[in-house]
């Protein structure tokens, strides 16, 4: 089993694409068919894509966790400090790993993994 499709769903799309790309994401805006605009980015085979709102949100579920391994690690904590992004967790090892957990715009807790 793999999970291919994650959707977050957000006030200011533009402003969470730029956050998740301080992780090394990278993403394109565009839209299928009668869906609106919307940034999207391929991890693996997993595709990861951030869209407005629904129309009975008022706003974006702060429940949901992500985790992601991270390459380049001690480089993007720097730049994530650098631009006081908030820390619920300094990078510490853990039984699951080194890892660090910053919190996204939308309040989202994000865990980051140190790649060996």
């Amino acid at each position: 089993m793999d999970i291919r499709l994650l959707v977050l769903r957000t006030v200011d799309t533009k402003l969470l694409a730029d956050f998740y790309s301080l992780l090394g994401i990278q993403f394109q805006y565009h839209k299928h068919d009668n869906s609106p605009y919307h940034y999207s980015a391929t991890i693996g085979v997993t595709v990861l894509e951030i869209y407005p709102l629904a129309k009975n949100q008022i706003e974006a579920d702060r429940n949901l966790r992500l985790g992601f391994g991270i390459e380049n690690f001690d480089q993007v904590m720097i730049t994530l400090k650098t631009l006081q992004v908030d820390f619920s967790q300094e990078p510490t090892q853990t039984e699951f790993g080194f890892i660090a957990i910053i919190i996204d715009p939308d309040g989202r807790k994000i865990e980051l993994y140190k790649n060996s």
